[in-house]
């Protein structure tokens, strides 16, 4: 009898705790917790037929697919898209109570919460907005005795405010957020990073602080200026003196070397995209690139992914990078080159002045000489200066063909 009642109680345990508590569809509002600032964004959780979570990060008009969601028992984990990082969270009703991890630096783990149907980032939108932040801005950004130029544009509907602030190694994507009081409040969560932007408009001048992870804090100013703009891309990263080529062997996904003074490249135009798996711009312009090489790969021009991981194992960064390529079809080849060090990764490539910034892309006639190099990426997030860049890289494709160099 006691043995029969010892089963029961057992068997009763262990329904309880193999029962999933699924997870509630629709849109959330999550919190990702950093230097005593709440970054918050919003993401919807759907569900198919078959009982397969899916979930959309959003940051202004980008969706971010995540379909690598799993329920068990109370908890939900969710794979964030292409990165080696997760949200981590228990669920009970309403919320989710957890951790955003990124696996490859643990110490970076910061506290993530979420709540069902919130649907805002700072401040609901009929908040009303005591000032108008729209337009473009001469910015510097500064930390210690550091210092970088950006430009800054924004557009403002009521007191939702999107856009971005480019920099000459790239830019900082979809940024969404509100007008609270005086103060403009943005942020980001892109899988990767968790930004925070803080800014107060004093006439046309702009001054705030940007946060990013545990311990990122820079100082930002600006003025309002419509012709706003950023050093010449295509000078910043520059042979050294007595090169005109650029020469290595890396090894491909499979392990087997590749250069580009392979037969493979002769008489073709080659671009080298100088990129990390880690790097949601390095995502963007492989979106870009992808897309562009499908409808132009017959024309004569290939492209070579030099890949830059977070860690100094072939096969951990091999690994990485065939996920990207899967997730973002991407039809074109990658070698793993090193690590995302800069410095380390300057020393793979000696022929240049630097590595100042991931993506930087080369472009190499078919005579194997390099013609131009262009440091950053200039994103959908941007708009124009976006457009800018797609006309110029189409610009520079067709002057390497039409001259055969």
């Amino acid at each position: 009898m006691r043995m029969l009642i010892f089963l029961l109680a057992f068997g009763l345990l262990l329904g309880c705790t193999s029962k999933n508590t699924n997870i509630k569809t629709g849109r959330w509002r999550g919190v990702i917790e950093m230097q005593q600032r709440e970054v918050p964004f919003t993401f919807d959780v759907a569900q198919d037929a078959k009982g397969t979570y899916t979930v959309d990060i959003n940051n202004a008009e980008e969706k971010i697919l995540l379909d690598e969601v799993t329920v068990t028992n109370d908890s939900v984990r969710m794979v964030l898209h292409i990165f080696d990082a997760e949200l981590r969270a228990r669920i009970a009703g309403d919320e989710l109570t957890g951790s955003f991890v990124k696996n490859y630096a643990p110490n970076a783990t910061l506290p993530f919460r979420a709540r069902f149907q919130e649907d805002f980032r700072f401040a609901p939108a009929s908040t009303a907005a005591g000032v108008d932040f729209s337009g473009t801005y001469q910015v510097t950004f500064s930390h210690d005795t550091v210092a970088y130029p950006a430009v800054g544009v924004f557009k403002q509907t009521g007191n939702v405010v999107t856009g971005t602030f480019l920099r000459p190694t790239g830019d900082y994507r979809y940024l969404e957020g509100n007008v609270v009081h005086d103060q403009l409040l943005l942020s980001a969560f892109d899988g990767n990073h968790a930004f925070i932007f803080e800014a107060r408009l004093t006439g046309d001048s702009l001054h705030g602080d940007f946060f990013s992870g545990k311990s990122g804090q820079e100082k930002f100013v600006g003025v309002k200026n419509a012709n706003a703009a950023l050093p010449d891309a295509e000078h910043l990263t520059y042979l050294k003196p007595g090169f005109d080529h650029i020469t290595f062997q890396f090894p491909g996904l499979d392990g087997s070397l590749i250069s580009p003074q392979d037969e493979r490249f002769k008489n073709k135009v080659l671009v080298l995209q100088i990129f990390g798996s880690w790097c949601p711009n390095c995502m963007d312009e492989t979106r870009f690139l992808a897309d562009w090489y499908r409808k132009n790969a017959g024309r004569g021009v290939e492209v070579l992914g030099l890949a830059y991981e977070r860690k100094d194992d072939f096969t951990y960064a091999s690994e990485r990078v065939k996920k990207m390529k899967e997730k973002l079809n991407v039809p074109y080849d990658f070698v793993i080159a090193g690590t995302s060090d800069k410095q380390k990764a300057a020393a793979t490539l000696p022929m240049l002045n630097h590595v100042l910034a991931f993506p930087t892309t080369i472009f190499i006639g078919t005579d194997r000489k390099v013609k131009y190099i262009h440091t950053g990426f200039s994103g959908p997030g941007t708009g124009v200066y976006y457009e800018q860049f797609v006309q110029r890289f189409n610009q520079i494709i067709n002057e390497a063909l039409k001259t055969g160099t």
